[in-house]
């Protein structure tokens, strides 16, 4: 079935049922980023891959709403689908709800289906879209038409012990429970896959890129309930999850839970987090309570053995990037190699590590112009001859039993432009001035965004994504609560957080630059004024200095780059073979 013949019989079950519009968001029952197969509903409808958009059909119109970093993208693969690009200025804004409240007339029917749905997202609905007295049903048109739909994924999972986590399940419910009391909640429900996986110690293998399993829980004070494909663990984990005071019961019973919380009862739930359909399952006599979930905030300040662990990872990593750099520096020219060999190139690399499971994200491997598509994932169809001239930008990361990584480098391939060599220069900068920061106790991500962002400023160029978000512990490559970005989010960076530090610049149909490392929240200086903290740089791994115009460059900044390099050949130069050693100490020599 072609997607414009999936359009029209979508619009027949509109027709049927006098819906005016229908909205596809990128979402599951669990609000994920990262989506199981099964879920993957915007490709199968419209064949538009990113990650992040959502669809609106209308009698007349059929459109996806996306933002800066997927405008190339989503227009190369709408073509022939019967969508048309709708360039969202905000990032993550659902601006498609305006339009809808102009385009439809009063007293029309919105539908969509509220599993996908967030609470947040069904109540702004709700509430905007009363002005026009339009409501909003749910409906699922995609289950009847979608042939062979992949099945909910049923790999094993597993636990990791305490000694490898640093804690254990009880203590960190007994932390849950401190919150839920503070609020005065009697109940907590928690959708969100990677809290779950935080909170029980849990790992698998349901959703590409992020270690984690399909699950809800149900908490209260005095009990845990964990709602999962039972199979899924043995016998002698469901035994260690009960000595934990947690009981193991099927995925599909969460319905029935929530829809049984007893009267007079107060259940905290996370928004951002929990679908609209359960949320509407709560019983009309128990309280509400919305804010982010606890675990969200004890998830993101990572503890010492998480952090020591991270470290040991963040070396591993470097060691394979520091041989893909080697081996891209001796073979281009004389061999061929493609975005996709070189990426395949560097999963070899990494699959060499002690502990290495798998990628933490579709490898990022743009050359020239594809680098200035932020999100820009090679194909058969787009995948391009690497060249001995331009950029290349590879943004990659891997998931290993004790951390995850997430590093982007963009390399001087050779012949290299002024403009090529302004634009990295004034990116180093940025990205330099972001991991050198010292910044009182308080400071929120948004400011670190304008001190990454100032040296590119200054010569009036800017990028469209955020400088900086949140990373796991061999968990999402994205987790919040904290992040760098223009929104003033009031969430303040706190010792032990692990954040992304990454200006850009992309100029389309010539080049995209991008350098990014992992930083680490660390106590810097106390005294009268305030705790001051700063970052501890955990990526490890060797920045280029071939295009650098050191004119461009403070001394303040020649001296971190200089040290950072310094510092990548003292740690990785015992972990590499001779031979990679003096390829590394001639990458890594002070400008």
């Amino acid at each position: 079935m072609t997607y414009q013949e999936k359009l029209a019989q979508i619009r027949n079950q509109m027709k049927v049922d006098n819906v005016h519009a229908y909205i596809i968001p990128s979402a599951d029952p669990h609000i994920s980023e990262y989506l199981p197969k099964h879920y993957k509903c915007i490709p199968f409808v419209s064949g538009f891959k990113g990650s992040a958009g959502t669809l609106v059909i209308t009698h007349d119109h059929a459109g996806l709403w996306t933002d800066f970093r997927y405008f190339e993208q989503a227009a190369d693969e709408l073509k022939d689908s019967g969508f048309e690009l709708m360039k969202q200025k905000v990032q993550h804004a659902p601006e498609y709800i305006q339009w809808l409240i102009e385009k439809l007339d009063k007293g029309s029917t919105v539908a969509a289906d509220d599993k996908l749905l967030s609470v947040l997202l069904g109540d702004m609905f709700t509430q905007q879209f009363a002005v026009k007295e339009i409501s909003l049903t749910s409906k699922d048109y995609l289950s009847s038409i979608w042939e062979n739909r992949p099945v909910l994924p049923s790999e094993k999972a597993f636990l990791i012990e305490d000694k490898h986590i640093g804690q254990s399940v009880r203590s960190k419910l007994d932390q849950v429970r401190t919150a839920l009391q503070k609020q005065f909640a009697s109940h907590h429900l928690i959708s969100s896959l990677d809290d779950l996986a935080w909170l029980f110690n849990i790992r698998g293998k349901d959703v590409s890129y992020n270690p984690v399993v399909l699950s809800f829980a149900l908490i209260n004070q005095d009990h845990a309930s964990l709602f999962i494909d039972v199979d899924k663990l043995s016998n002698e984990e469901k035994e260690n999850l009960l000595s934990n005071g947690v009981e193991v019961l099927p995925y599909q019973d969460i319905e029935n839970a929530i829809s049984n919380i007893p009267a007079n009862s107060t259940i905290f739930i996370d928004p951002k987090r929990n679908c609209f359909a359960f949320y509407k399952l709560i019983p009309a006599t128990v309280r509400i309570i919305k804010d982010t979930n606890p675990t969200t905030n004890l998830k993101a300040v990572k503890n010492e053995t998480e952090l020591s662990n991270t470290r040991v990872a963040m070396l591993k990593d470097g060691v394979a990037i520091t041989r893909f750099l080697k081996w891209l520096s001796e073979n281009i020219g004389k061999a061929t190699i493609t975005e996709l060999s070189a990426a395949a190139e560097l999963r070899k690399f990494r699959e060499q590590q002690e502990g290495f499971v798998g990628d933490s994200f579709n490898t990022i491997s743009a050359y020239k112009a594809h680098g200035a598509l932020p999100h820009y994932g090679a194909s058969e169809e787009s995948n391009v001859e690497v060249k001995a001239e331009g950029l290349f930008l590879v943004d990659s990361g891997g998931q290993y039993f004790y951390g995850t990584t997430d590093i982007t480098r963009t390399i001087p391939m050779g012949n290299n432009t002024e403009e090529e060599c302004t634009d990295y220069t004034l990116v180093l900068k940025g990205m330099i001035d972001g991991c050198k920061v010292r910044f009182p106790k308080g400071t929120c991500g948004y400011q670190i965004d304008a001190i990454t962002r100032k040296p590119l400023w200054d010569y009036a160029i800017n990028y469209g994504h955020g400088t900086g978000h949140g990373v796991g512990y061999f968990l999402n490559v994205h987790e919040g609560p904290q992040v760098f970005n223009a929104s003033a989010t009031p969430v303040a960076i706190e010792l032990g957080m692990i954040t992304s530090v990454e200006p850009g610049v992309y100029r389309p149909g010539k080049h995209g630059i991008r350098i990014e490392n992992l930083v680490n929240t660390i106590a810097d200086v106390s005294n009268e004024f305030n705790e001051f903290y700063a970052f501890e740089a955990l990526t490890i791994a060797p920045i280029s200095t071939k295009i650098v115009k050191k004119e461009l460059l403070e001394q303040s900044q020649i001296d971190w780059l200089n040290s950072y390099n310094a510092l990548v050949f003292e740690r990785l130069s015992p972990m590499l073979n001779a031979e990679e050693a003096a390829w590394l100490k001639a990458e890594t020599k002070a400008i």
